[in-house]
């Protein structure tokens, strides 16, 4: 089908352009979202109607996300979620959860402006991009830990696998200390510093006169 694009559409063209895309992604995305016209002569005629109007447009757009992106580019969101020890997560983190944690900070954006090609399934940094405008377009980080501490922890440049290290070495060395101390008593307790005790009437021993 070919269309009018009314914005810049990555991959397909500049505002204005007369492309051929299949007819699915016509009618249940460029049209209805406005960002094309199908191409017919009235609709160009349309077109070149609202031009003006429809650059100018795009320009304001374009300066609030820009005004946005100098403030979003490269901020770092948690997003706490429950995982094994590997670092597998019970469930995913979606674009709606990304959405969500930016908001939650004070940045207004929305799931279909961050571009997640898969859920993310692992603890760890991850780096999202946002796009704000067809021009525009920010990355994000997203924090995924199992807690605020953790999250810290991978914010300093620790791995989940760094932080499982360090707790399975504190463990054993609290482990080695413990049994280090049940030794030392023991050692205490065999050692008697009055040293032997005397016997009494000690085989071949004289018994004491008046």
């Amino acid at each position: 089908m070919d269309i009018i694009l009314l914005e810049r559409v990555s991959k397909l063209g500049q505002m204005g352009d007369v492309v051929s895309v299949k007819e699915g992604y016509a009618r249940n995305f460029l049209i209805p979202t406005g960002k094309a016209l199908r191409a017919s002569d009235a609709n160009k005629a349309r077109f070149e109607e609202q031009k003006a109007q429809l650059e100018a447009r795009n320009l304001e757009t374009k300066k609030e996300a820009e005004d946005l992106a100098g403030r979003l580019d490269g901020q770092q969101f948690i997003v706490i979620r429950s995982a094994s020890d590997s670092g597998a997560l019970y469930g995913s983190v979606t674009t709606r959860d990304a959405a969500d944690a930016a908001t939650a900070d004070g940045f207004s954006i929305d799931k279909k402006q961050v571009a997640l090609i898969n859920p993310i399934k692992e603890l760890g940094l991850h780096s999202v991009a946002v796009k704000l405008h067809p021009e525009v377009e920010v990355e994000i980080k997203l924090n995924v830990a199992r807690s605020q501490e953790e999250a810290e922890l991978q914010a300093s440049g620790k791995s989940i696998q760094e932080l499982a290290a360090e707790e399975e070495a504190a463990a054993e060395f609290e482990i080695a200390e413990l049994f280090d101390d049940i030794g030392a008593a023991g050692m205490d307790e065999d050692d008697d510093p009055r040293g032997a005790a005397p016997a009494d009437n000690a085989e071949g021993s004289d018994p004491i006169e008046d």
